[in-house]
């Protein structure tokens, strides 16, 4: 028996799938994994798995890249014979299900990590991709068995904008999180809120940035940290001379992109995330695996994570003054802040442990 991964990106393939594709090969099946290129393939391979290099633009907009990519799929598939296919996120879902039909494969399965740039934003680019993107959806889409979402309000939406047939539809809760891995640590000294993304609008970065300038004022002995990349060709990306003023004026320290995020979740007190929408944000269960308090937005995928008042807040999208608000209520009561991560923690092993969703996702594929 062999299982083919459709990645779209490698460091998210050992990040977020790697425990499903060890538990998949528990099963006896051979594990192939492609990605887009030769990074960190060596930490791929260490699962046990095989590597396939197939080039994609995750973000580009170019016809015939894609059509490039679909006819590699195509071609992989017809040499591997895989018996069971899984793309995720945008590309890797709707062409792998649509390369997957052509080849053959018996067990077509797509999962939806998430709206994305073209479900979020209103400009005339994004409302032109998105008739683009609604329409690969559901091309692609038809040809998938199960078709995985991380959340009931992508469902919903999907179903209801007809991009998918309901029947063939399950929920997980995300790519779940390893909690030994991610496992409690002590709260630090100074009261730390920190957040970890790719630096882009619709993950909320400039709220979270407007929040800690007007919080800092009046508690200027708080530490705000944002982990995360500049990204200069995506749509929503935030330039740096928007950040780095607020670097250079001590409001926000800012880190780069690291392998291992857990010594920055011990740093901080309480984890923010004022995103858009997202299918289940793993850094909000990674923080909630390590007993932190959560902030973030009620919106698709981000409100499955908190219970309101008991793990964290919920706060309106694009709302710097209520996430302000909020963050500094949780600074003038700490004994709040590690009631509330003591209740994030047991919340995860609750519901997102990823032994439970990894059970789930392989019933659901009939592995």
């Amino acid at each position: 028996m062999k299982f083919l991964l459709l990645s779209p990106k490698n460091r998210t393939t050992y990040n977020f799938r790697g425990d499903l594709l060890m538990d998949i090969k528990a099963r006896g099946y051979e594990v192939v994994v492609t990605g887009p290129d030769r990074t960190d393939v060596d930490r791929i391979e260490a699962l046990g798995v095989r590597f396939v290099e197939v080039p994609v633009e995750k973000n580009g907009t170019s016809v015939l890249g894609d059509l490039r990519y679909c006819r590699s799929l195509i071609r992989l598939m017809k040499q591997e014979k895989p018996d069971a296919v899984l793309g995720y996120t945008v590309k890797p879902a709707v062409y792998g299900a649509i390369a997957a039909k052509i080849a053959g494969v018996k067990n077509i399965n797509s999962m939806i990590t998430g709206g994305g740039y073209t479900f979020i934003s209103t400009n005339l680019k994004a409302r032109i991709l998105g008739l683009i993107v609604r329409t690969l959806y559901r091309i692609g889409l038809a040809q998938a068995d199960h078709v995985i979402f991380q959340n009931r309000d992508d469902l919903e939406e999907f179903t209801a904008k007809h991009l998918v047939s309901r029947k063939k539809c399950d929920i997980v809760n995300g790519s779940g999180v390893n909690m030994e891995h991610f496992a409690p640590a002590p709260l630090p000294e100074t009261t730390t809120f920190f957040m970890l993304s790719r630096i882009l609008k619709n993950k909320g970065v400039r709220e979270y940035l407007k929040a800690a300038k007007a919080v800092k004022q009046v508690h200027p002995e708080l530490r705000f940290c944002l982990l995360g990349k500049y990204e200069d060709k995506m749509q929503d990306a935030i330039p740096a001379e928007q950040v780095e003023p607020y670097i250079r004026e001590g409001i926000v320290e800012r880190f780069e992109e690291t392998d291992d995020v857990r010594p920055y979740y011990e740093q901080c007190s309480v984890y923010v995330l004022p995103s858009y929408r997202e299918g289940t944000p793993r850094t909000v269960l990674e923080a909630m695996a390590m007993g932190r308090a959560i902030i973030t937005t009620d919106t698709n995928g981000c409100r499955e994570t908190v219970i309101e008042d008991e793990n964290g807040y919920l706060v309106p999208v694009r709302d710097a003054k209520t996430l302000a608000r909020r963050m500094k209520y949780l600074a003038e009561h700490p004994d709040l802040i590690r009631k509330m991560g003591e209740k994030s923690r047991a919340y995860a092993e609750e519901k997102f442990a990823v032994d439970k969703v990894n059970a789930e996702m392989i019933r659901i594929m009939k592995l």
